[in-house]
C-alpha cells in the first residue's frame, strides 16, 4: 500500500530566505543602513571632524537598520510586527480575538 502523505517539517519557509534569514527587502535595508553608517564615518575621519554627538548620529542609520531586521517572536521580525501593529491601527475593521492569529478580518453579514 504506497500511500504518498508526506509530513512538512516546520522551518520549510526558512529555506526561501537569504542566508536563512533575510527576506530581500531585510537584506536590502541591513545593506542600506550599514552603507550610509560607513560612508558617514569615513567622510567624518577623512575631515577630522570627529565628535561624540556626530560620531552617534552616524552610526544611527546602521542601528535603526540592525533593529529593524532584529527577530522578534511570532513575527518575521521588527519590522513585520510594526507593519502589523500599523495594519491594525489605521483600518477600520471588527477583530476578535482568535489566539495567536495575526491576519483575521471579521465580516459583518
Amino acid at each position: 500500500m504506497n500511500n504518498n502523505q508526506y509530513l512538512i517539517p516546520a522551518n520549510t519557509k526558512k529555506g526561501s530566505l537569504i542566508f536563512g534569514i533575510f527576506k530581500p527587502a531585510d537584506l536590502t535595508i541591513f545593506l542600506i543602513g550599514i552603507g550610509i553608517t560607513l560612508l558617514i564615518l569615513v567622510i567624518m575621519s577623512a575631515t577630522n571632524t570627529m565628535n561624540n554627538v556626530l560620531s552617534i548620529l552616524a552610526i544611527l542609520p546602521g542601528l535603526i537598520a540592525v533593529l529593524l531586521i532584529f527577530p522578534f517572536p511570532n513575527y518575521h521580525n521588527i519590522r513585520t510586527a510594526l507593519g502589523e501593529l500599523i495594519a491594525f491601527y489605521t483600518n477600520r475593521q471588527k477583530y476578535v480575538w482568535r489566539g495567536w492569529c495575526s491576519k483575521y478580518e471579521f465580516k459583518d453579514k
